[in-house]
């Protein structure tokens, strides 16, 4: 039996509409602390966020970062909203951020659209 291997733009496409089909992850609250904190000249956010054991890239569009109430830094604690997904060219899944509040606030200041 021959074997067709895939490419990896299909096998990082496959992942991705995997985890956008699954409906937990599209709208997920994490805690961590920040790492790697990037504000960058297009106004996009950039970061890493930690716990003890693991960590995950993270990004915030312009067009969430401009709402936030706070400037995010290394080693602030966070607890965020937003949707995990792939980021296909690199094969790496991240989340995307929508909102953002430092941990031990009671709610997120604005709202999500």
């Amino acid at each position: 039996m021959e074997v067709t291997p895939i490419t990896i733009t299909e096998l990082n496409k496959y992942i991705k509409d995997k985890i956008a089909s699954d409906e937990f992850l599209q709208n997920v609250y994490v805690k961590g602390e920040i790492s790697n904190f990037k504000n960058h000249y297009t106004g996009h956010l950039y970061f890493t966020l930690k716990d003890e054991g693991s960590l995950i890239k993270c990004i915030m569009f312009k067009s969430f970062a401009e709402r936030l109430k706070f400037m995010p830094k290394d080693g602030t604690k966070v607890v965020i909203f937003g949707t995990v997904s792939v980021y296909e060219r690199d094969g790496v899944y991240q989340i995307y951020v929508k909102a953002m509040k430092e941990d031990g606030l009671r709610r997120f200041i604005y709202c999500v659209q």
